[in-house]
């Protein structure tokens, strides 16, 4: 390989990549920890070294150039290559001191893995926890996070995944909501009651339906798109949410709205990239998660307050 014929610096090939994925300057340079007027000076200086105009800038959007989708595909190729050269260093690592991603989500990052990362850093020091905290599923190929709980099992054929558990969620509310509502005894009694909906709205009644809900937009006039803002108005009693019996059970605030009601099951997995093996301090900190996560946490030790 003609090593001189390559005239642009490798990190603005990043910048002109992760911008075109996101979409904007603002969106990449958070991706990237960087400011925006620093990713914005890289990829003009990635157009002046490679001779060509990659974005039109359309309002505060950028819009790839037919010259900019040209060479996306090479850049994607160097991304997944810079990614599994990554992977292959951290896998040959055997010493215990550094830091550790782990992505889970609000609810669990706020009110689960305090008292685990306790126990972590006590059994270890030395590692550093990271929390990736965020409701949609981080990508580990691209290291967005080494180890993951997750909801589903992955069907990425180069990671590695350990069902943990079967867990549910319930329908919890204050008791003094309830009362002002008649105190609900089935599906029926809660049709004119309010939600909070963690997500959109239309997904949540068609998943409450197979439960025997006939629920419509009134029922949920207050929406976030974060489970622990949802929690804390259930517990100021703005009306009903559902959550991990765990934590729902754990917080005194709250009762279950519906007791004789068929939780909602769902599994809880660990995932994490196959170089894992070969990592000491990501194995043992897999290991560490697996162990604690396999049983619910006792209710003293889960209290939200």
């Amino acid at each position: 390989m003609d090593w001189r014929s390559i005239n642009f610096d490798w990190n603005r090939a990043r910048a002109f990549l992760v911008t075109a994925e996101e979409g904007s300057l603002s969106a990449a340079a958070r991706a990237l920890g960087l400011t925006q007027p620093t990713l914005g000076r890289q990829v003009d200086a990635l157009e002046q070294e490679l001779g060509v105009m990659l974005f039109e800038r359309i309002g505060r959007g950028l819009r790839l150039t037919p010259a900019g989708h040209e060479l996306m595909d090479a850049a994607r190729q160097m991304g997944e290559a810079a990614s599994r050269l990554s992977l292959s260093a951290v896998s040959q690592s055997e010493a215990m001191e550094g830091e550790v991603l782990i992505a889970c989500s609000d609810v669990y990052g706020a009110l689960i893995m305090p008292q685990i990362v306790a126990q972590l850093r006590a059994a270890e020091p030395r590692i550093t926890i990271r929390l990736v905290v965020s409701n949609s599923a981080s990508d580990l190929l691209r290291r967005e996070a080494d180890i993951a709980l997750r909801n589903f099992r992955p069907e990425e054929p180069n990671l590695v995944a350990r069902k943990l558990r079967d867990t549910c969620a319930r329908l919890y509310a204050r008791p003094d909501y309830l009362r002002s509502i008649g105190n609900p005894e089935t599906q029926a009694d809660l049709s004119r009651a309010s939600f909070i909906a963690p997500d959109d709205p239309a997904m949540i009644a068609r998943s409450l339906a197979d439960f025997g809900f006939d629920l419509n937009e009134a029922n949920f006039p207050i929406v976030t798109d974060n489970f622990l803002v949802m929690w804390e108005h259930v517990k100021q009693g703005l009306g009903i949410g559902f959550i991990d019996e765990q934590i729902g059970n754990a917080e005194p605030k709250v009762t279950e709205a519906l007791p004789a009601m068929r939780p909602i099951a769902y599994p809880i997995w660990l995932v994490a990239h196959r170089e894992i093996y070969q990592n000491r301090r990501l194995r043992f900190v897999y290991d560490f998660l697996a162990e604690a996560l396999r049983h619910p946490l006792h209710s003293d030790e889960n209290t939200s307050g």
